[in-house]
C-alpha cells in the first residue's frame, strides 16, 4: 500500500520533516517527505496497519511548534520502496505554506547552553528544530537555509553532520550553527569601536555599573539598563525622550518574575510559552525596581529570556533589566547595525550586537490576562506570522491596510488571515517605510496578489492613501468602528449580527463627524448606528488629544450649558487659555464634533486633576483607571435619550450626566479614587442600558466589545458583569488586540464577507 499525503499548516521550520522521517522508520515504511510551497508532501509505502498507525501518530505526536491545519491523502501505485528519505525542497507553484514565528530557546538547548561539556557551551546562538529564529530571518519560501539570513554562514563538519542526521534534534534545523561556524557576538562602544573582553560578560558588568546598552535581539535592538539602578533608569528616560510611559522588564526566570508581580496559571503559561511576550503583571509593592521604571503604575510588563544571549546576560546579573524598544520615541525599532549606531548613539553607551542579519524588524508582543484568558495588547514577535484560520473562504485575495495608529496590515487568502507584526504609528516616515516594506514581504512570502484592498474611511490616513495608490485592484472603504466589531466577530469565529459596542479615541464616521462611543448592530457585511455618546467639540483638533484639559472644557461647557462652576481646579490651572479654547470650540473652528469615549475619559481625568497633558497615547485614561478604587461598586446614573429603532435617529447617551456627577461628587468632598470608580461603573451602566435598548428593538442578545477603551480592565470587568447579569452573551478579543492593532483583521473580514455576498447575488 502506498499513500500520498499533504500536510498544510505551520509545518516548515519546526522539525516536521525529521519528525516524519523518524515516524516512518518506526513503522518500517518506505517513501519520502519534502517541503514545497504548499507545505509538506509525504509518500509512504508499507503494510496497511503500519500506514494507518503512521497517519494516526502524525497528528498525535507532531513537533511542539507545528500547527497542522489540514491533512489530505490519496492512494497511488506502489513502487516497492523500503527506504524512507527526505527529498529536496520543491520550488515553484503558488505559495501556500505557513511560516512559524520566532520561538524561545527550548529546554534541551538551554541545558546545552549551561553544560561545560557541550560544544555549544555559552554559545549565544544555539538553536534546534524546536526553537530559535524563524520569521525574522526568512527572506523567502520554502523555508530552507539559502532563503534565510543564515545563508552566509557555511556549516562546519560537526553542524553539517547533525543537520543531515535524521536521528539528531538539529536535523534540517535551518539556523543550526556553533561557535566554529555561526554568528558571533561583539561589544562596541558608542563610537562603534570594539570593547575588549568577553562581549556578554563585559556587557553585564557595564549594566551593573549603570550603563545604557543597546542589545540586538531577534527582531531588532533593545535598550537595556539595570532595572534597580535609579540613575540608569533616569538616564534612559531622558535620552530616549520618554517621560512617563512604563518600561518593559526582563527577569532571569519565573522565580525572579514572581518577585516583580502576581502570577497566576494563565500568566505563567504566557511567560514560559514559546512566544515569550511581555505580560502585564499586577505589581508587588516590594518589587525590586527603580521608581522610574513604571511611575504611578500598578502593573509591570515582564518577560522572560527568549534567546540564548538573553539567558547568558541575565545569568550574570543580580536582578531584572529594563528591556525597551531600541528607538527614540515615535520612531520604529532599529534592526540594522549601521542604522542602530547612527540612531541610538545619543542614547546608548555601548552596543551588544552580532553578525546575523535581521530581515524584518519585529517588536516584542504585549499581552495580559483577563478572566483566565489571554487579552492581547500588541501582537508581534512570537505570534506573527502564524495565520488565523477563519470560518469562510476568501473568494479573492484581500489586503486590509489597517489604521493610522498602532498599525497592522492583514492579508486574507483561502481559509486564512495573516495579521502582520506591529508596525506602529504611520505618522513617522520611517514607520511608513517599514509598513510598505512589510506588505511587500508578506505578499511575496504568502504569494498573495490582492484583488480587493480594504481601507479606513479617513482620507488623510497614510494607510488609506497607500490603498488608493495600489492600482489595478478594487477598493473597499470600511468604517472604523464597524471594522472594530468585525474584528471581534472574526476573533471569535462568528459572523453576527450582534450588538457592537465600539469605544475608542476616534474614527471617521459616515456623517463626517468623529465617532468613538458607538452602539451598533453589525455583522461582517454591514452595520447600523443605533446609539452613541453625546457629541462635543474636539477643541483644536489633534491638540485636544495631547491636552485632555481641552476635552474637559468641551464636556464641562456641554454639561453645564456654558456655565460650569468657576472655581473648578481644572479651569484655574488652565485659565490663560480656557476662554480662548472655549470660543474656538463654540465657533466650530478646527473643532469637529466627536462622540469619542476615549476623549470622555480624558476629560474626566483632567477634571479630577489626574492629567491635564499627556506624553504618550492614552496616558490620561490609563492613569484614571489606575487611581480608581476598585472596591467602590456604585456607578453614576446616565440617561439615554431618543430611540434605537432602525431607520430612526440613534439614541444618545447623555455623557453630561457623568460629567456633572463627577463635579458634584468632588465638590462634596468625595475622594478622587471613589469618583473615578463611580465614573467607570457609570460608563459600564450606560453600555448595559444601551444594549438593553437595542435588544428591545432587534431581539439580539449577543454583545461584542471592541476598541482601545476596552483595554481598560476595570471598565471591561464592570461592563461584562452588567451585561452578563442581564442575560447577554459577551464577545471580547483573545487572538488580536481590541485596539487599532486588531483593526486590519476586521477590515479583511468585512472585505471577504462583502465579496462573498456579491458572489451569492450574481
Amino acid at each position: 500500500m502506498r499513500t500520498r499525503i499533504r500536510v498544510e499548516g505551520v509545518v516548515q521550520g519546526v522539525g516536521f520533516r525529521p519528525f516524519v522521517h523518524a515516524l516512518a522508520n518506526r513503522y518500517r515504511l518506505g517513501g519520502l517527505v519534502g517541503n514545497d510551497t504548499g507545505g509538506v508532501f509525504i509518500e509512504i509505502e508499507g503494510a496497511v496497519a503500519d500506514v494507518r498507525a503512521f497517519r494516526s501518530a502524525l497528528h498525535r505526536e507532531a513537533p511542539p511548534l507545528a500547527v497542522i491545519e489540514r491533512v489530505t491523502a490519496d492512494s497511488v501505485p506502489a513502487r516497492g520502496e523500503t527506504r524512507f528519505v527526505i527529498a529536496p525542497s520543491a520550488p515553484g507553484g503558488e505559495r501556500q505554506t505557513l511560516i512559524a514565528p520566532d520561538s524561545a530557546t527550548c529546554a534541551d538547548c538551554l541545558r546545552e547552553l549551561f553544560d561545560p561539556a557541550d560544544r555549544r557551551y555559552r554559545y549565544p546562538f544555539l538553536n534546534c528544530t524546536n526553537c530559535g529564529p524563524r520569521f525574522t530571518i526568512i527572506r523567502d519560501v520554502p523555508y530552507d537555509r539559502p532563503m534565510t539570513t543564515m545563508a552566509d554562514f557555511r556549516m562546519c563538519a560537526d553542524c553539517a553532520r547533525e543537520y543531515h542526521d535524521p536521528a539528531d534534534r538539529r536535523f534540517h534545523a535551518q539556523p543550526v550553527c556553533c561557535p566554529a561556524c555561526g554568528p558571533a557576538p561583539r561589544l562596541v562602544a558608542a563610537d562603534s569601536s570594539p570593547v575588549v573582553g568577553d562581549p556578554v560578560d563585559t556587557a553585564a558588568e557595564l549594566l551593573a555599573d549603570g550603563a545604557v546598552l543597546a542589545i540586538k535581539g531577534l527582531g531588532g535592538f533593545h535598550l537595556a539598563v539595570d532595572a534597580a539602578h535609579d540613575g540608569a533608569v533616569t538616564a534612559l528616560r531622558s535620552r530616549k525622550h520618554r517621560a512617563d510611559k512604563p518600561f518593559a522588564l526582563m527577569a532571569r526566570d519565573l522565580e525572579a518574575a514572581h518577585r516583580l508581580g502576581e502570577i497566576g496559571p494563565a500568566e505563567e503559561r504566557l511567560l514560559t510559552g514559546a512566544a515569550r511576550p511581555i505580560v502585564m503583571l499586577r505589581r508587588r509593592p516590594e518589587a525590586p525596581v527603580a521608581a522610574g521604571v513604571a511611575p504611578g503604575n500598578h502593573f509591570l510588563g515582564v518577560m522572560l529570556p527568549y534567546t540564548p544571549l538573553h539567558h547568558l546576560l541575565l545569568d550574570r546579573l543580580a536582578g531584572p533589566i529594563v528591556l525597551t524598544s531600541g528607538n527614540v520615541s515615535d520612531e520604529p525599532i532599529s534592526y540594522v547595525d549601521a542604522e542602530a549606531y547612527l540612531r541610538l548613539a545619543s542614547i546608548a553607551d555601548g552596543f551588544l550586537t552580532h553578525d546575523r542579519a535581521i530581515h524584518i524588524r519585529t517588536d516584542d508582543s504585549v499581552t495580559r490576562v483577563w478572566r483566565a484568558r489571554e487579552y492581547p495588547i500588541r501582537r508581534s514577535r512570537g505570534y506573527v506570522p502564524r495565520p488565523l484560520p477563519v470560518d469562510w473562504t476568501f473568494r479573492r485575495p484581500v489586503l486590509a491596510c489597517g489604521a493610522e495608529l498602532k498599525n497592522t496590515f492583514c492579508l486574507g487568502k483561502g481559509r486564512y488571515v495573516f495579521v502582520s507584526h506591529h508596525i506602529g504609528d504611520l505618522e513617522n516616515y520611517e514607520t511608513y517605510r517599514s509598513y510598505t516594506e512589510g506588505i511587500t514581504h508578506f505578499t511575496r512570502m504568502f504569494d498573495v496578489a490582492p484583488a480587493l484592498v480594504a481601507h479606513d474611511l479617513h482620507p488623510e490616513y497614510l494607510s488609506t492613501k497607500y490603498a488608493k495608490e495600489v492600482g489595478g485592484v478594487e477598493l473597499l472603504g470600511v468604517q472604523h468602528h464597524h471594522a472594530h466589531i468585525a474584528s471581534c466577530l472574526a476573533d471569535n469565529g462568528e459572523a453576527g449580527p450582534v450588538i457592537g459596542i465600539a469605544f475608542d479615541g476616534l474614527g471617521l464616521g459616515t456623517d463626517g463627524t468623529i465617532w468613538g462611543g458607538e452602539f451598533l448592530v453589525a455583522d461582517l457585511t454591514g452595520f447600523t448606528r443605533h446609539g452613541h455618546l453625546a457629541p462635543v467639540p474636539l477643541p483644536g483638533g489633534t491638540a485636544a488629544i495631547t491636552q485632555p484639559w481641552r476635552m474637559a472644557a468641551a464636556h464641562l461647557d456641554a454639561a453645564f450649558d456654558g456655565a460650569p462652576p468657576a472655581d473648578l481646579a481644572v479651569i484655574r490651572r488652565n485659565a490663560a487659555q480656557w476662554d480662548t479654547v472655549l470660543s474656538v470650540a463654540r465657533a466650530g473652528v478646527n473643532s469637529p464634533l466627536t462622540s469619542s469615549a476615549g476623549r470622555l475619559f480624558d476629560a474626566v481625568a483632567a477634571v479630577l486633576g489626574v492629567r491635564d497633558r499627556i506624553n504618550y497615547e492614552g496616558q490620561a485614561a490609563v492613569e484614571l483607571e489606575q487611581v480608581a478604587d476598585r472596591a467602590s461598586m456604585r456607578g453614576y446614573p446616565v440617561r439615554l435619550t431618543g430611540t434605537a429603532a432602525s431607520g430612526v435617529e440613534p439614541f444618545v447617551v447623555e455623557a453630561g450626566d457623568l460629567v456633572r456627577a463627577v463635579v458634584e461628587d468632588r465638590a462634596a468632598g468625595t475622594p478622587v479614587p471613589t469618583v473615578a470608580a463611580r465614573f467607570h461603573r457609570g460608563v459600564a451602566g450606560a453600555v448595559a442600558a444601551g444594549a438593553d435598548r437595542i435588544r428591545e428593538v432587534t431581539g439580539l442578545d449577543t454583545v461584542a466589545l471592541s476598541g482601545g477603551v476596552f483595554q481598560n480592565l476595570l471598565l471591561l470587568d464592570a461592563t461584562a458583569d452588567l451585561l452578563g447579569e442581564r442575560g447577554f452573551r459577551v464577545l471580547t478579543h483573545h487572538r488580536v488586540p481590541t485596539n487599532d492593532g486588531g483593526l486590519s483583521l476586521g477590515q479583511a473580514a468585512v472585505a471577504g464577507a462583502v465579496d462573498a455576498s456579491r458572489r451569492r447575488c450574481l
